[in-house]
């Protein structure tokens, strides 16, 4: 295929922020998960797809399979949908109330008007 340019599970990017490896990064409608540590403006790997642990809202539980959406402007993942937060996969496992951290199975596209 002469127009095929790359896999899409990784993508490199001019960093919209300074981020750091395991951050949540918002271009537009994609979400990925930085690769490493990126001042803003430089260059930023992020993985659009597979199971990563983020940071999430520590007072919710989440169920296998629950819709997850990511919050811009804490940098955290929650199960609420709420204005300005975007879709951004599923829950790959069970999370406890209270816990700092979920799996999440990334959705590796736009995200979608999805509700919980």
């Amino acid at each position: 295929m002469k127009n095929y340019n790359q896999p899409g599970y990784v993508l490199t990017i001019a960093a919209p922020a300074a981020k750091l490896s395991g951050e949540g990064v918002v271009a537009g409608l994609m979400f990925g998960v930085a690769l490493h540590d990126a001042a803003s403006g430089a260059q930023l790997a992020m993985t659009l797809e597979g199971v990563v642990t983020l940071a999430k809202t520590s007072a919710q539980a989440w169920t296998l399979g629950q819709a997850i959406y990511y919050i811009p402007a804490t940098n955290l993942t929650t199960t609420a949908t709420t204005t300005g937060n975007l879709f951004i996969g599923v829950a790959a496992a069970i999370a406890d109330n209270p816990s700092a951290t979920g799996r999440v199975v990334l959705n590796a596209s736009a995200p979608t008007a999805l509700t919980s």
